[in-house]
Protein backbone atom coordinates (compact mmCIF):
# COMPACT_ATOMS: atom_id res chain seq x y z
CA UNK A 1 0.00 0.00 0.00
CA UNK A 2 1.66 3.19 -1.20
CA UNK A 3 1.23 5.92 1.42
CA UNK A 4 2.71 9.20 2.48
CA UNK A 5 2.29 11.47 5.50
CA UNK A 6 1.37 15.10 5.91
CA UNK A 7 2.60 16.94 8.99
CA UNK A 8 0.07 19.58 9.97
CA UNK A 9 2.26 22.48 11.08
CA UNK A 10 -0.75 23.98 12.81
CA UNK A 11 -0.93 27.20 14.71
CA UNK A 12 1.27 29.63 16.45
CA UNK A 13 2.71 29.22 19.92
CA UNK A 14 0.74 32.24 21.14
CA UNK A 15 0.90 31.20 24.80
CA UNK A 16 4.61 30.53 24.49
CA UNK A 17 6.10 33.66 22.96
CA UNK A 18 4.80 33.33 19.38
CA UNK A 19 6.26 31.69 16.31
CA UNK A 20 5.48 28.26 14.90
CA UNK A 21 4.62 25.82 17.66
CA UNK A 22 6.50 23.04 15.89
CA UNK A 23 9.72 25.04 16.21
CA UNK A 24 9.67 24.90 20.01
CA UNK A 25 12.62 22.99 21.36
CA UNK A 26 12.20 19.80 23.36
CA UNK A 27 15.60 18.76 24.55
CA UNK A 28 18.00 19.22 21.65
CA UNK A 29 15.39 18.92 18.88
CA UNK A 30 12.42 20.95 17.71
CA UNK A 31 8.98 19.39 18.07
CA UNK A 32 8.60 19.23 14.29
CA UNK A 33 11.95 17.46 13.84
CA UNK A 34 10.87 14.86 16.41
CA UNK A 35 7.63 14.36 14.46
CA UNK A 36 9.55 14.01 11.19
CA UNK A 37 11.87 11.45 12.76
CA UNK A 38 8.92 9.40 14.10
CA UNK A 39 6.78 9.37 10.97
CA UNK A 40 9.46 9.00 8.25
CA UNK A 41 10.19 5.28 8.89
CA UNK A 42 6.46 4.52 8.77
CA UNK A 43 5.66 5.93 5.29
CA UNK A 44 7.08 6.28 1.80
CA UNK A 45 7.25 10.10 1.80
CA UNK A 46 6.54 13.10 4.04
CA UNK A 47 5.12 16.53 3.16
CA UNK A 48 4.52 19.52 5.43
CA UNK A 49 1.35 21.60 5.40
CA UNK A 50 1.83 25.24 6.42
CA UNK A 51 0.62 28.68 5.47
CA UNK A 52 2.32 32.05 5.24
CA UNK A 53 5.95 32.25 4.18
CA UNK A 54 6.70 28.63 3.24
CA UNK A 55 10.45 29.28 2.98
CA UNK A 56 10.65 29.39 6.80
CA UNK A 57 10.58 25.58 6.67
CA UNK A 58 13.17 25.15 3.91
CA UNK A 59 15.78 23.85 6.39
CA UNK A 60 13.66 20.72 6.95
CA UNK A 61 14.21 19.44 3.41
CA UNK A 62 10.53 18.56 2.90
CA UNK A 63 8.01 19.67 0.31
CA UNK A 64 5.74 22.31 1.90
CA UNK A 65 2.18 22.78 0.68
CA UNK A 66 -0.24 25.53 1.74
CA UNK A 67 -3.99 25.20 2.20
CA UNK A 68 -5.88 25.48 -1.09
CA UNK A 69 -9.01 26.73 0.73
CA UNK A 70 -8.87 30.34 1.95
CA UNK A 71 -9.46 31.82 5.41
CA UNK A 72 -7.50 29.12 7.28
CA UNK A 73 -10.37 26.66 7.79
CA UNK A 74 -8.42 24.35 10.10
CA UNK A 75 -6.87 20.88 10.02
CA UNK A 76 -9.19 19.48 7.33
CA UNK A 77 -7.72 22.00 4.88
CA UNK A 78 -4.26 20.70 5.75
CA UNK A 79 -5.43 17.14 5.13
CA UNK A 80 -6.79 18.25 1.74
CA UNK A 81 -3.49 19.94 0.85
CA UNK A 82 -1.70 16.72 1.72
CA UNK A 83 -4.19 14.64 -0.29
CA UNK A 84 -3.70 16.85 -3.35
CA UNK A 85 0.08 16.52 -3.09
CA UNK A 86 -0.22 12.77 -2.53
CA UNK A 87 -2.44 12.38 -5.61
CA UNK A 88 0.10 14.24 -7.77
CA UNK A 89 2.82 11.88 -6.51
CA UNK A 90 0.75 8.72 -7.08
CA UNK A 91 0.03 7.82 -3.44
CA UNK A 92 -3.21 6.07 -2.50
CA UNK A 93 -3.24 6.84 1.22
CA UNK A 94 -2.36 9.81 3.38
CA UNK A 95 -1.45 9.72 7.06
CA UNK A 96 -1.90 12.97 8.99
CA UNK A 97 0.08 13.87 12.10
CA UNK A 98 0.33 17.08 14.17
CA UNK A 99 3.60 18.97 14.54
CA UNK A 100 3.01 19.68 18.24
CA UNK A 101 2.67 16.05 19.32
CA UNK A 102 6.19 14.59 19.57
CA UNK A 103 5.49 11.15 21.05
CA UNK A 104 2.82 9.56 18.88
CA UNK A 105 3.14 5.77 18.45
CA UNK A 106 5.88 4.26 16.34
CA UNK A 107 3.28 1.81 15.00
CA UNK A 108 0.69 4.51 14.20
CA UNK A 109 0.55 3.80 10.46
CA UNK A 110 0.45 0.03 10.88
CA UNK A 111 -2.41 0.17 13.37
CA UNK A 112 -4.44 2.75 11.44
CA UNK A 113 -3.98 0.57 8.36
CA UNK A 114 -5.81 -2.32 10.05
CA UNK A 115 -9.13 -0.43 10.08
CA UNK A 116 -11.81 -1.69 7.72
CA UNK A 117 -13.40 1.69 6.94
CA UNK A 118 -12.22 4.31 4.45
CA UNK A 119 -11.00 6.63 7.21
CA UNK A 120 -9.25 5.66 10.45
CA UNK A 121 -8.65 8.14 13.27
CA UNK A 122 -6.55 7.67 16.37
CA UNK A 123 -8.29 7.75 19.76
CA UNK A 124 -7.35 7.27 23.39
CA UNK A 125 -9.35 5.75 26.25
CA UNK A 126 -11.67 8.15 28.04
CA UNK A 127 -13.23 7.13 31.38
CA UNK A 128 -16.40 9.11 30.71
CA UNK A 129 -16.99 8.60 26.98
CA UNK A 130 -15.08 5.41 26.26
CA UNK A 131 -12.99 6.91 23.47
CA UNK A 132 -11.43 10.34 23.01
CA UNK A 133 -10.74 10.97 19.29
CA UNK A 134 -7.38 12.43 18.26
CA UNK A 135 -8.62 13.48 14.81
CA UNK A 136 -5.47 15.17 13.53
CA UNK A 137 -3.92 11.68 13.51
CA UNK A 138 -5.59 9.68 10.78
CA UNK A 139 -5.44 7.59 7.63
CA UNK A 140 -7.23 9.09 4.64
CA UNK A 141 -7.91 7.64 1.18
CA UNK A 142 -6.56 10.10 -1.36
CA UNK A 143 -9.51 9.24 -3.63
CA UNK A 144 -11.80 11.22 -1.28
CA UNK A 145 -10.00 14.52 -1.87
CA UNK A 146 -12.66 15.95 -4.21
CA UNK A 147 -15.37 15.11 -1.71
CA UNK A 148 -13.38 16.77 1.07
CA UNK A 149 -12.80 19.88 -1.06
CA UNK A 150 -16.55 20.14 -1.70
CA UNK A 151 -17.29 19.73 2.02
CA UNK A 152 -14.81 22.46 2.95
CA UNK A 153 -16.27 24.76 0.29
CA UNK A 154 -19.69 24.07 1.82
CA UNK A 155 -18.46 25.23 5.22
CA UNK A 156 -17.55 21.96 6.98
CA UNK A 157 -14.77 22.65 9.49
CA UNK A 158 -14.99 19.91 12.11
CA UNK A 159 -13.00 16.82 11.19
CA UNK A 160 -15.47 14.31 12.59
CA UNK A 161 -18.44 15.98 10.95
CA UNK A 162 -16.94 14.87 7.65
CA UNK A 163 -15.29 11.58 8.71
CA UNK A 164 -18.39 10.16 10.34
CA UNK A 165 -20.36 10.81 7.16
CA UNK A 166 -17.72 9.01 5.08
CA UNK A 167 -17.23 6.04 7.40
CA UNK A 168 -14.60 6.10 10.12
CA UNK A 169 -13.01 3.77 12.62
CA UNK A 170 -11.56 5.04 15.88
CA UNK A 171 -8.37 3.08 16.60
CA UNK A 172 -7.58 3.01 20.33
CA UNK A 173 -4.04 3.81 21.48
CA UNK A 174 -2.62 4.44 24.98
CA UNK A 175 -3.47 7.47 27.12
CA UNK A 176 -0.27 9.49 26.68
CA UNK A 177 0.45 8.62 23.06
CA UNK A 178 -0.91 11.94 21.78
CA UNK A 179 0.29 14.43 24.37
CA UNK A 180 0.49 17.75 22.58
CA UNK A 181 2.34 20.90 23.56
CA UNK A 182 0.13 23.97 24.04
CA UNK A 183 1.49 25.75 27.11
CA UNK A 184 4.78 26.29 28.95
CA UNK A 185 3.58 23.70 31.50
CA UNK A 186 3.06 21.16 28.72
CA UNK A 187 6.58 21.77 27.46
CA UNK A 188 7.98 21.41 30.98
CA UNK A 189 6.11 18.12 31.43
CA UNK A 190 7.44 16.87 28.09
CA UNK A 191 11.00 17.85 29.08
CA UNK A 192 10.68 15.62 32.16
CA UNK A 193 8.82 12.72 30.53
CA UNK A 194 9.60 12.59 26.81
CA UNK A 195 13.31 13.39 26.50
Amino acid sequence: MKQCAVILAGGQATRMGGGDKGRLMLGDQSLIQRVIDRITPQVDAVVLNANGDLSRFSDLGLPVVPDSIGDFPGPLAGVLAGMDWAAEQGYEWLISVAADTPSFPLDLVERLGQADTPIALAATPDPDRGRLPQPTFGRWPVALRHDLRAALNDGVRKIRQWTQAKGETLVIFDDNDFFNINTPDDLAWAEQNLT
